[in-house]
Order: structure tokens, then sequence, then C-alpha cells
């Protein structure tokens, strides 16, 4: 089906939704905070964000007519948010979990059974928490470790104890994995399952490989199984074809969209957002942009040459989705029923994740990862004030 007929049908169906991608090639590689280098260890922290000390600092602030409230403040390359009722959980690439309670911000350590990796864009990433989290305290993580002289990332379930997590399960290991291109986001869909996307590791040939982990969107039950339902037997792959993708969302008829980046160099950008159905080859790195191949998927939009790194993606209460842009430093809005993207919000640097709470938008800025330019007060949790 090519690329205008789904956007069609899309609309007519009020199915569709968008999203902006950008490439990596905007995320050239640079330095970044050392990772955890053993599986206990805590990276050295300032007295006053002590991993397990709690700190009244820093609290809610806002001025008057200001566009967002700080309400976390010099977090370390974080990269996901997630929410217990009003409580708010942030990962941190070397390896730490940052919860936010009203005024109170805790720096909590992870116990793994493999050291975290924090090398380039790998480190501690995807972070969810259990749908049953309030009675196991269980969550899902996705990090980079070495093993054998090889970068590899894994899913594990980790439980909370106190003020610290601790690796209770490896669900699935041996992702590949590179200095760039790791993925790592995931997300619970509709089905109750749990969705992680992979990057291709820096061998865009393994995009293709139906045996490899790598380049995919993976699909597995919550106790790590692989579904009965999978599209591949015996297989956690549920798509492939892909180059770097960093966002999940579903829309309120279920149907899943992901934001991914496009290739490095000349050409760059070509950016795209993909609607998700099991089984399908989303081209790369064969195909990107317009370009067609019989058996493989055109994105419904990209970015042409322009670039703007996206990540984490959420859809609001008129089915648009929010796309957290790194390159982009800016929150974007893409509107499919009118065909426009949109800024909504900018001025802060690098944004890596946003969330809808209660109607509020919640976002993360990015620029301690070694690409961006941080303030005394970088990274910082922010709650938007005045997007309509």
């Amino acid at each position: 089906m090519t690329a205008k007929k789904r956007i069609t049908a899309m609309v007519m169906t009020a199915l569709c939704l968008g999203m902006l991608s950008a490439c990596e090639k905007n995320e050239a590689p640079g330095s970044q905070p050392p990772a955890n280098t053993a599986t206990n260890a805590v990276t050295e922290i300032p007295m006053e964000t002590e991993t397990g000390a709690e700190t009244n600092e820093p609290a809610a602030s806002e001025k008057p007519d200001e566009a967002f409230t700080v309400l976390a403040q010099e977090l370390r390359v974080p990269w996901v948010i997630t929410f217990d009722k009003d409580v708010v959980y942030i990962s941190e690439r070397e390896g730490n979990i940052v919860k936010v309670d009203g005024s109170n911000m805790t720096r909590q350590s992870v116990h793994l059974k493999k050291s975290v990796h924090g090398n380039g864009e790998g480190g501690f990433l995807g972070f969810l928490l259990a749908p049953d989290f309030a009675n196991t305290k269980n969550a899902y993580a996705y990090h980079t470790y070495e093993e054998n002289g090889r970068i590899l990332n894994r899913v594990v379930l980790l439980k909370q104890t106190g003020e610290q997590w601790d690796e209770v399960q490896a669900l699935l290991e041996g992702i590949p994995g590179a200095a760039n291109h790791d993925g790592g986001r995931m997300a619970i869909g509709p089905d109750k399952m749990l969705y992680i996307t992979t990057g291709d590791a820096q061998q865009r040939e393994l995009a293709q490989d139906l045996n490899s982990l790598a380049g995919k969107i993976l699909r597995m039950a919550l106790d790590g199984e692989i579904p009965a339902d999978n599209p591949y037997p015996d297989s956690y792959v549920y798509s492939y074809g892909h180059r770097n993708p960093q966002g999940l969302a579903w829309n309120a008829e279920g149907v899943m969209f992901n934001t991914e980046h496009g290739p490095s160099g000349d050409p760059g950008g070509h950016d795209e957002i993909n609607i998700i159905e099991a089984g399908a080859n989303y081209g790369w790195p064969d195909i990107y942009g317009d370009a067609e191949k019989e058996g493989m998927v055109t994105p419904i939009y990209h970015t042409g040459e322009k670039a703007i790194a996206p990540s984490g993606t959420t859809i609001d209460a008129n089915n648009r989705l929010l796309i957290a842009t790194l390159m982009g430093g800016a929150l974007y809005r893409f509107d499919p029923a009118a065909n426009q993207m949109s800024v909504v919000f900018e001025g802060e640097g690098r944004l890596r994740d946003v969330k809808i709470k209660d109607g509020r938008i919640y976002v993360i800025t990015n620029n301690t990862d070694g690409r961006g330019i941080p303030s005394k007060t970088d990274d910082r949790l922010l709650l938007l004030n005045d997007v309509k």
C-alpha cells in the first residue's frame, strides 16, 4: 500500500496520528558522564543528591507567566519519565533512577547482575513501571552492557526495595548494541504486551535479518515469554527494517505508531513516522523517504532532508502526537487531520521524553549527554504551563 493511500484511509477513519522523527547523524558521538563500572557500583554524587538521599531541592519553581514549572533539576542524562500516581520516576543513563515526590528528589541506586555500559548512546535507557507496581513494586528496564568484548542490550525485571532497585530476572539478553543506535524505548500496548525498540547497532544489514534482534520492534508477554500470536514463530520480532526507533504510542483506537531516525550523511534527515503492523518490514536500509520497494512499507510521514532527532512521544486528548526532539530542541505537535506540524515549546535545549498526565504535559531536557550545552541546573524535569 502506498503512503498516500494509507494517509487517506487514516484520516477518513479517524485512526491517523503522526510523529516526526530525526536521524542520528545529528547525534554525533560526544562525551558523557561515566557509567557504573561494577554491578553494585554507584557513581560519585554530590552530597545533597547521593543515592538514596532525599533532599528538598529542587522544589518546584514557577514565576508568573512562565512557560513551565521546574519540578526537578541536576538530573544526569535522563532518558524516560514514568508515573506512579503523582510520583515521578526518571531513568538516568549512568544507571540510577530518580524519584520526584512533590518537592523531594531522591536518587536511587539500581543493582544489576550485569553492569551498565554507558558509552555513546547506550546506558540505562528504557524504564517502565509494571501495571501491578502498587502491589509488586516491579518494573522493567532496558540497558546496555558489555560481554566478551561485545556491546549488547538486555531487558530485565526490577523490584523496588526501599530506596533501591534490584534485578529480579533477565527477560531477554544478547540484543546487539553499539556506541550508537541502541533503541531502548519500552511501552505496554493496549494488548497488555511489552514492546521494545532496538536499533540497528550500526550494522545496517541486521535490520533486515529476522534472525537478529537488532533494528526491530520486539513484543513479549510481561513474564518475558514469546506471545503465541507473534508474527514469526518462536520469535520476539514484531516488526523489522528499523534504523533507530525512539518513540512508541497508540491512539484511542489501538493503532500503533513509532518515530525513528533517518539516514546519516548525504542525504540526511528523512526521519520517519510509521504505523506499525505485525510482521511488516519498514525498509531500512533498502528504502527511506518516499522510496518504495515490494514487500516494504514506506513511512506515512518523513522530514525530507531536515532532521530533528525525535525521542519520546505521546498522544494528546485531541488525537495529536507530541514529540520530544533532541536536534530539534523543541516539542513538536503533529495533527494528521490537518497534516500540520507545529512547535509548541522550545528554548530549553534538547528534549528527551514527553508524557501527559491528567491533561498536563511533562518533559525532560537532555543537555548533559555530551551533545548539548547544559546550564548549571540541567538536566530538568519541566511541567509545561501554557501549551494549548
